[in-house]
């Protein structure tokens, strides 16, 4: 039996880099950082004194000031995100052209509102548990993006949230094209959200010694594939991608950005934090995508990699690579785009689904930065430095988080399997 084809029509973006996805794709591809000292609190005393955070950032008509306030601030960067997908697919509006029941939502968050729960630890230990807010608990919950989209949109369809950590996103995505193959759904919503730049959050990651203390050149501090590498940066956002029927897309004329052609997932089974040492679990997650794409290695010309400039994830995941494309792994290009936007955790595998996307349909690379001595063990071709002109028909993008999680995706340019 034929599976239910399933295209991108939407797609939105809050990042440390861009807000809307055209400053995102022009940031990406002109080499820009979004590292710089943190400003949402003082990190004085971390080891860690920088991030990759959302600058400039407004819900502008999504919300207004006194709303926002009722919202954390992943909250807000999944409703806005949600909102630009909405209006990118011409979905929005009292009557859009898929019912409201029809469509789905499924926004993760690896983290959720940890600056809330921080706030209420300090409100109960320092006034007593009379002061706790009758908030706190829905506003903290990783699934009330989920929720608060679907409240604020009158989306009646599925609503919930998968939390995988890092492969939180990529992982929504799969479900959501899984809902629309089920004939459960014809449009979903789909991605995830994290405001993680917290004093717990930063002070968790310098505890387990995997963030960057590069503080006297944050926007040097991310350099995934490179031998200089001293751990990731931490960086937040949110990506929703609007996921349809190839059959509804058509019937409404919508606009097709790409179609989602395989999606793989699979389980290290191995540490909780630590990727299995052969990178095994990656390459299963890749292998099962590809085989449900039903295409040869050799089409695959992209990799958005998760690389996230760590001593024993990049190598992990290049062995994973060589290992799943064999020869043509020296073809390929691939590249880590958290050089740029830092590891934006829960919404990592949305934003860098979105920069395999636009890769498709610019066929342009967007580069690794600050790549200077690239490690031995990375010897793949990694984008180093500089975007690079190359025609685009099929990219892959890889999500893995702690726990064993992986997934990975694999788009193509719209039109590119005869009747799309």
């Amino acid at each position: 039996m034929l599976r239910t084809r399933v295209v991108i029509t939407g797609m939105g973006v809050v990042s440390p880099v861009g807000n809307d996805v055209p400053s995102f794709w022009n940031s990406i591809t002109s080499g820009v950082s979004g590292a710089a000292p943190i400003s949402l609190f003082d990190a004085s005393e971390f080891a860690t004194k920088f991030a990759c955070e959302v600058k400039n950032f407004s819900t502008g008509d999504v919300l207004d000031p006194k709303e926002m306030r009722r919202f954390q601030r992943f909250t807000q960067f999944g409703l806005v995100a949600s909102h630009q997908a909405l209006t990118d697919a011409g979905l929005l509006g009292e009557s859009p052209p898929i019912p409201k029941e029809r469509i789905g939502v499924i926004i993760g968050s690896g983290i959720g509102g940890i600056q809330l729960f921080e706030e209420q630890c300090r409100t109960y230990f320092e006034k007593g548990a009379r002061r706790i807010s009758p908030f706190f608990v829905p506003m903290m919950i990783s699934d009330i993006v989920s929720g608060q989209v679907s409240i604020t949109f009158g989306l009646g369809g599925p609503n919930f949230a998968v939390v995988s950590a890092c492969s939180t996103a990529g992982h929504s995505i799969h479900v959501a094209a899984r809902l629309i193959q089920a004939g459960e759904c014809d449009a979903v919503l789909a991605g995830g959200s994290e405001a993680a730049v917290t004093r717990m959050g930063v002070g968790g990651f310098n505890a387990l010694k995997a963030l960057s203390t590069r503080n006297d050149e944050p926007a040097r501090a991310s350099r995934p594939f490179d031998k200089d590498r001293d751990g990731f940066v931490i960086g937040e956002g949110a990506g929703v991608l609007v996921l349809e029927s190839l059959e509804s897309a058509q019937r409404r004329g919508a606009t097709i950005h790409a179609e989602l052609i395989g999606a793989g997932a699979s389980a290290d089974a191995f540490h909780i934090t630590a990727p299995h040492v052969d990178g095994d679990g990656a390459r299963r997650a890749m292998e099962a995508a590809i085989a449900e794409a039903a295409i040869q290695k050799s089409e695959v010309a992209y990799i958005n990699a998760h690389g996230t400039s760590t001593d024993v994830g990049d190598p992990t995941e290049i062995k994973a690579i060589r290992s799943v494309f064999g020869p043509h792994a020296e073809k390929l290009a691939v590249s880590s785009t958290k050089s740029m936007t830092g590891h934006c955790l829960g919404a990592a595998g949305a934003v860098e689904l979105m920069a395999a996307i636009l890769a498709t349909k610019h066929d342009l690379i967007p580069p690794t930065i600050n790549v200077d001595n690239q490690d031995p063990e990375c010897d793949l071709f990694v984008t180093p430095n500089q975007a690079v002109k190359r025609s685009v028909n099929v990219a892959m993008s890889n999500a893995f988080g702690f726990g064993g999680h992986n997934s990975s995706l694999i788009v193509t340019k719209p039109g590119l399997r005869d009747g799309a």
